[in-house]
């Protein structure tokens, strides 16, 4: 059985470049017709995690087009070629059925780890990192419920789990990866501001992310699970944490705090906290979680556009405003 790799990823691809190779198929977007016949509407991606539309433009035999369609499945792998073109100022791969074919391949024709990027540091020394922050807590009651959870049943999968599906940390190791840099940014406000409790906030750095294990699951690509879209990784890991404290000799004052921790670290309502911080560990948890995820999110977006323009500035959609390539 033929096997394939990757050739080029989406982030990778130009208008005019002739493509042969292989995508996730994150959504179908359905069957429509136009003048010459009947067209499918694919959105692919890639370890780039970004996405790219397909159009195969069909004939107007309707139902081969359909039997093409309901041949693949969201998450299958396929093979395609067409041509990159630009609509809309976004590029799309584009084929016909004169020369574009659509392959859904089988597992054994490719590497599945080809489609989630590879960790990005040394995944050991990012857990005996998080071991040695752990061990550096006062409290030995706290101590004991973290060490607990993390050399005991979601170890090998916490060391792995991508931290985001975009954007930030959407990569093999990516979740412990972001974990260790907002409990570095919180360290750097104890520091500042040596009244925060920092068992507390080290604590709440630590699991505020903990229900991305839920939230998160990793196929061909990083999704959502069911839970994850119904509930959310803050409410799933308040869940997972609110259990765990039942067995715990925690202070009653101290597993609220921790609690409130998780269910505010995105600071706003409007930004999916269920509740708004209250106490000034709160608070600090909410900057370290939004320096950790946001600055990274600049620096790619200037990697990935200061060479594809002479612009200086370039508009970001989801910041709302011109960042400054150079």
């Amino acid at each position: 059985m033929e096997r394939f790799t990757k050739e080029v990823t989406i982030s990778d691809l130009k208008e005019g470049d002739k493509v042969k190779d292989i995508f996730v198929v994150k959504f179908k977007q359905g069957v429509s017709s136009y003048s010459k016949g009947n067209f499918i509407t694919l959105v692919l991606t890639d370890s780039s995690g970004k996405n790219l539309e397909y159009k195969y433009w069909g004939g107007q035999d309707e139902a081969k087009v359909k039997e093409m369609y309901n041949s693949i499945k969201q998450d299958d792998v396929v093979l395609l070629n067409g041509t990159i073109s630009s609509y809309r100022e976004k590029l799309q791969l584009i084929a016909d059925s004169n020369f574009g074919t659509i392959t859904v391949l089988n597992p054994e024709q490719y590497d599945a780890k080809e489609f989630i990027m590879d960790a990005k540091k040394d995944i050991e020394e990012m857990y005996n990192s998080l071991i040695l922050k752990i061990n550096s807590i006062v409290d030995e009651s706290l101590k004991k419920f973290l060490l607990n959870i993390f050399e005991g049943e979601l170890k090998e999968k916490f060391k792995k789990h991508p931290g985001a599906m975009m954007i930030h940390h959407n990569w093999v190791g990516g979740l412990i990866e972001h974990t260790l840099g907002v409990i570095e940014y919180c360290e750097t406000s104890i520091k500042l501001n040596p009244e925060l409790n920092r068992d507390l906030l080290l604590a709440g750095a630590i699991l505020h992310d903990i229900g991305k294990l839920e939230e998160l699951e990793v196929t061909s690509r990083i999704k959502r699970s069911r839970k994850g879209h119904f509930l959310g990784h803050l409410v799933l890991g308040m869940i997972f944490i609110y259990e765990k404290l039942k067995n715990s000799k925690l202070d009653g004052l101290l597993k609220e705090k921790l609690l409130h921790l998780l269910l505010s670290n995105h600071g706003k309502l409007e930004f999916g906290s269920p509740i708004e911080p209250m106490i000034p560990e709160a608070w600090a948890l909410y900057y370290a979680d939004e320096l950790s995820s946001k600055i990274p999110e600049i620096i790619e977006f200037i990697k990935e556009n200061k060479e594809n323009t002479e612009d200086d500035f370039v508009y970001n959609r989801r910041k709302g405003t011109n960042i400054f390539l150079r």
